[in-house]
């Protein structure tokens, strides 16, 4: 165990991005009750999860993290966690097919209730109200009452992520995401998309792999792994009080483990190295992921490294950068250089979401596609060119039919945001947009392959 480290030290830190409960009694009621629930992951999936994350540092694999910017209490129905899990499975099988590389997958549900805010207040007229930080804390609506940030909304976020997490384990394990059904996890509305002309062709392919396989004699009765897949889920560690209650003992290995998911993050707003967040974070055995944005500097990486990963332990932590499209090439080499001379065993993840989000003139806020591209582009760009290992993307997406984004191959303008703009934070990838960018991922990683080969070859 870290020294000095208790699941409530971080309480003596400073701390920023936390919200301002009225009924501080209420809250430590509440926190009281969450510690006595069981909980929802278990370490040894953890440990599991941090075994294959330290394949992909190695090269060996690729990470998949992606889902919903902030999940909703009142969108928590069967089919759109269904419809998520369908197309998550999509971007997976490309990636493995395609891009020829064991995938990992991670998504951001069953616990990514939390957003931190630019601003503690936000401003309508002459009516100022705290900002929403997620349903776990407030409410979206613009009132009094729903922005007032009550305590008992942990308890709702607690219950949807069993019910979440429970549901998801059935998918994976139960036979939803047997390879035999590849045909039918494309989405209606994007099957008459060039994707999705592009996954069936594909389907076809993995169809035709299979018939051979079957006859001989290997089918997914016979062997799991074509039947069900490892999936695990991750969320932004930002509300503490609620991790700290979720935080056990393992009794097989002395080693505390936050079991609100299996990998927990921190955001680029909250990775002060002598705050609260990286002190929770630094003690338990989970994986860890770490934001990082344009102001953070090679010095401070390789503290946050140190403190997160004193160990140099291979697939505990993932660095999970945003940057921009435009400040890649200037920021990201200087950062893999100080990791690769300090000997740090990293998995560099690309999320080209946070750093490329707009204000449309329609008064939407957006991301447009083609940024999300470059950025994916030259994340993959800067690697090569350092000799190290693209390791992952971390994207905001959703399996609904959803106009946020601008941009894609069905060309969502600005004019169309309005459509169906359902988010009630961030702008999320539809299908079609998730699946384009898995098949550019997919190129990528089969050059990468290609290069590493046979280096010479691949240049020329």
């Amino acid at each position: 165990m870290s020294a000095n480290w208790s699941p409530d030290s971080w309480r003596s830190k400073p701390i920023v991005q936390v919200p301002d409960y009225p009924d501080l009694a209420a809250l430590s009621d509440v926190e009281s009750k969450l510690a006595t629930f069981p909980p929802l992951v278990f370490a040894g999936e953890a440990r599991a999860l941090r075994k294959t994350l330290a394949k992909v540092a190695a090269g060996d694999g690729f990470l998949l993290q992606g889902g919903d910017c902030a999940e909703s209490f009142m969108e928590h129905r069967a089919d759109n966690i269904r419809d998520f899990f369908r197309v998550f499975l999509q971007m997976a099988v490309v990636l493995t097919y395609a891009g020829g590389s064991p995938v990992v997958k991670v998504g951001r549900i069953a616990g990514q209730f939390a957003k931190p805010r630019s601003a503690p207040n936000e401003k309508k007229g002459d009516v100022e109200l705290p900002s929403y930080r997620g349903d776990i804390i407030n409410g979206a609506e613009f009132t009094t009452d729903a922005r007032t940030p009550d305590p008992q909304r942990q308890i709702e976020a607690y219950r949807q992520s069993a019910a979440t997490l429970n549901l998801l384990r059935a998918f994976a394990t139960g036979g939803y995401a047997d390879l035999e059904r590849v045909h039918q996890w494309n989405m209606g509305f994007v099957k008459d998309s060039p994707q999705g002309h592009r996954y069936q062709e594909l389907a076809d392919r993995i169809a035709e792999t299979m018939s051979f396989m079957q006859a001989c004699g290997i089918t997914s009765e016979n062997t799991p792994q074509l039947r069900a897949t490892p999936f695990y889920t991750s969320h932004e560690a930002l509300l503490l009080g609620f991790e700290q209650a979720l935080t056990r003992n393992d009794s097989t290995s002395g080693e505390w483990y936050a079991t609100s998911g299996h990998m927990i993050w921190v955001g680029d707003r909250t990775r002060q190295p002598d705050h609260a967040h990286i002190e929770y974070c630094r003690g338990i055995r989970n994986p860890i992921g770490l934001k990082c944005g344009p102001s953070i500097e090679p010095e401070g990486l390789l503290r946050l490294i140190d403190v997160l990963n004193p160990a140099n332990e291979a697939g505990r932590l993932t660095l999970i950068c945003r940057f921009g499209h435009d400040k890649v090439e200037k920021h990201l080499p200087k950062l893999i250089r100080a990791v690769q001379k300090a000997g740090r065993s990293v998995v560099w993840s690309c999320d080209p979401m946070h750093g490329n989000t707009i204000s449309a003139a329609t008064g939407f806020k957006t991301r447009p596609f083609d940024r999300i591209l470059k950025e994916v582009e030259s994340f993959f760009d800067v690697h090569r060119a350092e000799g190290t290992y693209a390791g992952g993307i971390h994207v905001e997406m959703t399996g609904q039919n959803v106009t946020e984004c601008t941009g894609g191959a069905t060309a969502i303008s600005e004019a169309d945001l309005s459509d169906r703009y359902h988010t009630h934070c961030d702008p999320r990838l539809n299908a079609d947009q998730a699946l384009e960018l898995a098949f550019l991922v997919a190129e990528r990683l089969k050059q990468e392959r290609a290069h590493r080969a046979h280096p010479l070859a691949a240049t020329a």
